[in-house]
């Protein structure tokens, strides 16, 4: 694949330019995504808010508001009485006004979700796999899809934006890892994933790399929201991760930034290896078959993870030292507000990994190194399915969430 296909498949959807322009349907079609990624971000807003954050007059955001109001995009609350003046009305994104399908490809695991335009999963679908290919993959998007629609409403089907991929580049890469039969992912060196979705549904398809999904969604919906900037560290049966800078999604030229799989760091005996080697989900797969242990669980579903005693704690120790020295080395580069750490695990096992990576930080040098805050990621393990079924509701609705941060002095032609 090309590094230029590779840029198309990690954001494949038009950009809506944040220098306004004389055009009277595309300011609209701006100041409206503004309001409403403005209002996901801020449950709750008034009208007033709307106009202090975005610089807009409050006549332009009462027009906005009142179409979106009208298209069911936004809904109101209650209003909040007992100040001077006219009762404040607090505004939230409508459920019900938008559904998406999002698809997360893994090398041992597919999950299909459901997904409504506040990001609650409605319906879901799960299915385990040796490894990854498309005879297996294809249908199980297709037949799910169609089963979910077959039980939604009429008016819910009309609002259905699209479809989502979160799925990893070069997937033949990993063929030895996973432990496929010699030759048998070779095929995804010849499929347009993209495509081949695309010819069998009739709503438009998105794709983006699975790690840079997570993270996105993590921005979105979870504790991103509250760090302008952050390395974040999603934990699958590979490794990978995202950036966010300046409350944006930062992918790269080739889509793939923030990848940090091959990132070297040192393991227990002082040897140099690929972080993915140390903290992979298959690295501890590898620990319980040697041990005589079925890893199957790890594979079933998250909820279903049990304690396996001695082969997970040594997971997790060695994970923990290797996330510590790709913490230290994201922040020496750039002075992020925190490193976000998720996977496809339990709560639990969050929990304790990230306080083993805390422990480990503090037992390395950091002298001439800004620390972040290392929290846990609050989307879990559906956060690949989830940032993928995000992609075709950016692309329809809302905006880079970047500006949200800027004056903004967009043209008032509504």
């Amino acid at each position: 694949m090309s590094q230029d296909d590779q840029a198309r498949l990690a954001d494949p959807a038009p950009r809506v330019s944040a220098g306004g322009g004389s055009n009277q349907v595309r300011v609209r079609a701006y100041n409206e995504r503004l309001v409403l990624s403005l209002v996901r971000q801020n449950p709750g807003c008034s009208k007033a808010d709307i106009a202090r954050l975005t610089g807009l007059s409050a006549q332009t955001v009462s027009v906005i508001m009142r179409s979106l109001e009208s298209d069911e995009l936004l809904m109101r609350g209650e209003p909040i009485r007992g100040r001077v003046g006219q009762p404040s009305v607090p505004m939230f994104i409508n459920p019900e006004a938008v559904f998406s399908f999002g698809v997360k490809i893994g090398r041992r695991s597919a999950d299909l979700v459901l997904m409504d335009f506040a990001g609650n999963i409605r319906e879901q679908r799960h299915r385990t796999y040796r490894y990854p290919h498309p005879d297996h993959l294809l249908p199980f998007i297709s037949e799910g899809i169609a089963e979910m629609e077959a039980a939604m409403t009429a008016t819910m089907r009309g609002r259905i934006a699209g479809i989502g991929i979160a799925a990893p580049f070069e997937l033949w890469n990993w063929a030895e890892e996973v432990g496929a039969p010699e030759g048998a992912m070779e095929i995804w060196r010849h499929v347009d994933l993209q495509v081949e979705v695309q010819t069998r549904m009739a709503h438009p398809v998105y794709l983006r790399n699975d790690a840079t999904s997570a993270c996105g969604a993590e921005l979105v919906f979870g504790a991103g929201q509250r760090y302008p900037d952050f390395v974040y560290f999603y934990i699958g049966s590979f490794i990978g991760g995202g950036i966010v800078v300046n409350s944006s999604l930062f992918v790269g030229r080739t889509g793939t930034a923030g990848a940090i799989g091959p990132l070297p760091v040192r393991d227990k005996h002082g040897q140099t290896r690929q972080l993915l080697d140390i903290a992979s989900i298959f690295v501890l797969e590898n620990l319980l078959r040697e041990r005589g242990i079925d890893p199957q669980p790890l594979w079933y579903a998250a909820e279903e993870w049990i304690d396996f005693g001695e082969p997970l704690e040594i997971w997790l120790q060695d994970t923990a030292a290797a996330l510590a020295q790709a913490v230290i080395a994201a922040a020496s580069i750039i002075d992020f507000s925190a490193a976000i750490i998720d996977g496809g695990f339990p709560a639990w096992v969050r929990h304790r990994l990230v306080k083993a990576t805390v422990e480990a930080m503090n037992r390395l040098d950091l002298q001439g190194v800004v620390i972040p805050d290392i929290v846990e990621g609050e989307v879990g393990d559906q956060a690949r399915a989830i940032g993928g079924a995000s992609l075709p509701i950016f692309h329809r609705y809302l905006i880079d969430q970047t500006v949200l941060f800027k004056d903004t002095t967009h043209a008032e032609g509504y």
